[in-house]
């Protein structure tokens, strides 16, 4: 692995929360356009790592690099342009479906949007809501399930196209028939980016390139 195709560092990872040490001297480096699944059983570490590389956490000791530079250094909106994300727990605002999915790029064209949630197979229920893009999603208006909510997040992060994907647990809520879809979704977003994919099965990662197994906060083995 030649350095200059290294595009994330990580290196002595460690976290804890009080005194419960979650990852303990994390290090492992990601290459440009490769797909990286983090996998393990719960409580190894996974979903921290996923907090840490957008910097929803800060790490307590060692360092995340991208191109080199720490993420401390980063200012928040230039990190923020160059990692997407979709969560287990999807967040949608007291909004329309249509400005759900344009927060990911807000100066989005009416058709980047639309093509962006057909990329992310939004059509078959976006058509059987009551106004289509315009429904209100939430309190006073429409909830969408677990599954609909991950993929209107798959189409903010297809809109948005940042360079680095985390997708943590992305296809946590859906059914069989809805896996498929998350998936071919997720195969979409996937292109052209450095992907990790945080999974608890094996079923859910996707074409990965390089597999790094977890156990008690530690790497115990990759390849």
């Amino acid at each position: 692995m030649s350095d200059k195709n290294v595009l994330i560092q990580v290196k002595d990872l460690k976290k804890a929360f009080g005194t419960n040490q979650v990852l303990d001297g994390i290090t492992t480096d990601i290459c440009q356009g490769e797909v990286v699944a983090v996998i393990g059983p719960s409580g190894s570490g996974k979903s921290t790592i996923a907090n840490l590389i957008p910097r929803f956490w800060d790490v307590t000791q060692g360092a995340i690099k991208i191109g080199g530079i720490n993420i401390r250094e980063i200012a928040t909106g230039q990190l923020m342009d160059r990692v997407s994300f979709v969560f287990q727990d999807s967040f949608l605002f007291f909004d329309t479906l249509y400005e759900n999915i344009r927060v990911g790029k807000p100066d989005a064209t009416e058709e980047e949007v639309h093509a962006a949630a057909r990329a992310a197979q939004c059509d078959e229920f976006i058509g059987r809501l009551p106004q289509g893009y315009q429904t209100l999603i939430g309190e006073g208006g429409v909830y969408l399930s677990g599954g609909e909510e991950q993929r209107v997040s798959v189409a903010r992060a297809i809109l948005k196209n940042s360079p680095i994907l985390v997708l943590d647990e992305a296809t946590a809520f859906a059914d069989p028939e809805n896996e498929y879809k998350m998936q071919l979704a997720l195969q979409e977003l996937i292109k052209d980016k450095t992907v990790i994919i945080i999974a608890h099965r094996l079923s859910s990662i996707i074409s990965a390139n390089q597999i790094i197994v977890l156990k008690e906060g530690e790497i115990v083995q990759k390849g």
